[in-house]
Order: C-alpha cells, then structure tokens, then sequence
C-alpha cells in the first residue's frame, strides 16, 4: 500500500494521538502516563507541542496508508545557548506499519522540510543505529550538550542546510518537553 507523507491537518489531531500512544504502548524506554486516559507520556507531549510556542507547523508530518494515519514526526523549536535549533520527536509508528520503512520516510521527510526552512540543526533522544542513517551522529561531535549528560550518544545531532559550526552550547528543547 502506498505510504502519502504530508504536513498534518487539524482532523489529523486523533487519529495522531492515537498512533503515538499505539507506538508507544509497552515500550521499555517510554514515557510515563501523565493523563488520566493512561495513554504512554509521548501522545500527551505531541498535544502540549501542538499547543507550544515551539511548534512549527510545517515540520508535523504524517504517513497516511488507504485513507488512515500510519504515523508521524515532528519537530519543534529548541535552542542551543539562546540560538534557533530543532528538536525532532516524537517519530510515531503504527505497530502493524513498523519495519516497513514509514519511520524512515516521515524522518527523511522532516529533515527535508526543516531544510526548506533554513533551519540549521535538528537534535534527537534516540538509537543511534537507528538514526545514524540519517545523518546523525553524537551532538558532542558537534559541540552540543544534551541537557541530561547521561544520555550520552544516544542524544544526537544533524547539520542542516542553514549549518554553521560556530553554533554550539547546551541544548533546550521546547518547553513541554520539561512537563513529560
């Protein structure tokens, strides 16, 4: 079935939450529930973003398959010490769609977007296996502090179009990410 990757639309709100909080079910490293629903903490942190200073439209997109949401990734407005940086996550599979290259596509899709905006650098929490593909690599390379130190490599960091080494410090993401 062919995988559509699109900005998100305002009636994509549910079905996007209800992707995040399906991808996010039973897994070791996600975030506590912090609704009463019990839902994991990343389909809660996409709305609080959504609702965000740090939010960029453009760079919230989904995977639509035969009329459904399959998945979606943002990013959202971060600093590092003060200067414009993003912050990509959630990436959001549906389980059944997982494997199947829709993770990938919507990843490729936000980096190109991010690019189209100038933007200069997109950081991440996650495997390093995984988004090494991607371009990424440990933001410590590139002179950027995660703010927790004991993410070690697995906070990560891409050159963007708009890149220019001189950009360096501790990284914030925006502020919902501090209520998760």
């Amino acid at each position: 079935m062919v995988v559509q990757i699109r900005q998100e639309s305002p009636d994509d709100v549910a079905a996007i939450r209800a992707v995040t909080a399906a991808a996010f079910a039973g897994m070791a490293h996600s975030m506590p529930p912090v609704d009463p629903d019990g839902v994991p903490g990343e389909a809660s942190l996409v709305g609080w973003l959504r609702e965000s200073a740090g939010w960029i439209p453009e760079l919230s997109l989904v995977a639509e398959a035969g009329g459904q949401i399959v998945g979606h990734a943002v990013a959202t407005r971060g600093t590092v010490d003060g200067e414009p940086a993003l912050g990509l996550g959630p990436v959001s599979v549906a389980p059944d769609r997982q494997g199947g290259g829709v993770g990938s596509a919507l990843v490729r899709g936000v980096i190109a977007a991010a690019d189209e905006l100038g933007e200069p650098l997109m950081v991440l929490l996650g495997e390093p296996a995984y988004y090494s593909r991607f371009g990424f690599r440990p933001a410590t390379e590139l002179g950027i502090a995660s703010p927790d130190p004991e993410w070690g490599d697995y906070f990560q960091a891409r050159p963007l179009a708009a890149y220019d080494p001189a950009l360096t410090g501790t990284f914030r993401y925006a502020e919902p990410f501090t209520r998760a």
